[in-house]
């Protein structure tokens, strides 16, 4: 597959969210459960669902099942997160 440039500012958008979403599993010095416990709740949903993300915004991943996780990962942020990513996407401009 040819990853064109707009796709890859999305994926770059998306891999600082996914990257940003880990880090808040460790607050403080110590394992922040509720961080935890959201991401466990969003995965479920996100597999329950059949929710990819990738699919959504034409940028289909190869590896079966990666593509639901980080969704999972991304909506255990919250609505305004995955709201500021996609008004994020609106503004790239497409490269064909």
């Amino acid at each position: 597959m040819c990853v064109n440039f707009t796709a890859m500012i999305i994926l770059a958008l998306i891999g600082e969210a996914i990257w940003e979403t880990t880090k808040m599993f460790w607050q403080k010095g110590k394992i922040s459960i509720d961080r935890i416990g959201a991401v466990v709740v969003c995965l479920i949903l996100a597999f329950g669902a059949n929710l990819d993300m990738f699919v959504i915004i034409g940028v289909p991943l190869a590896i079966p099942y990666v593509g639901t996780f980080f969704t999972g990962l991304l909506i255990s942020r919250g609505a305004n997160v995955i709201h500021d990513l996609f008004e994020k996407f609106k503004n790239v401009k497409p490269t064909e």
